[in-house]
């Protein structure tokens, strides 16, 4: 009985590190950062996107700590306040989407960080005030906001109303 209860106990313990291997495998709990409920990894992940998903609240300050982020899709979700001024951590961004939400304030200048960024998406939000002269440098869609004129030449035919 026990040379059993032994050959059990061990049987036991490599099924054990064997789960907790692929669990923490499948849920990637290395060094990461928890948004929304769930956690990504700071280096693993390159493409977010939550389109569509209902979420609320304003962006969380700590999507910054996803520095290889190459896509950032939120749009179509009740998101609120304004761009995180973090965002400009996110230097690898090619695409940037925020449209279809209810963000206020400001276009950050900081912005101007994100010199990987082919597309931005803005649109039908409510941002308001001067859109900075950074948004030149890429083409960003941001019809349909309450952003004051004067407004940089490369956006001037596509701010809408």
């Amino acid at each position: 009985m026990d040379k059993t209860f032994r050959l059990l106990f061990i049987f036991g313990l490599i099924f054990f590190f064997s789960c907790e291997d692929l669990i923490n495998e499948y849920y990637d709990y290395g060094p990461g950062v928890r948004l929304w409920g769930e956690n990504y990894s700071f280096e693993n992940t390159t493409e977010l996107d939550l389109s569509w998903n209902e979420l609320s609240g304003p962006v969380p300050q700590e999507i910054e700590n996803l520095t290889n982020l190459e896509v950032l899709w939120l749009s179509d979700n009740q998101l609120t306040g304004s761009i995180p001024h973090e965002i400009e951590n996110l230097t690898n961004l090619v695409s940037l989407g925020l449209s279809d939400n209810q963000l206020t304030g400001s276009i950050p200048s900081e912005m101007e960080s994100l010199t990987n960024l082919i597309f931005g998406y803005l649109y039908d939000n409510q941002l308001s005030g001067i859109i900075p002269d950074e948004i030149c440098n890429t083409f960003v869609n941001i019809r349909n906001n309450q952003l004051c004129p004067p407004y940089p030449s490369c956006v001037e035919d596509y701010v809408g109303v």
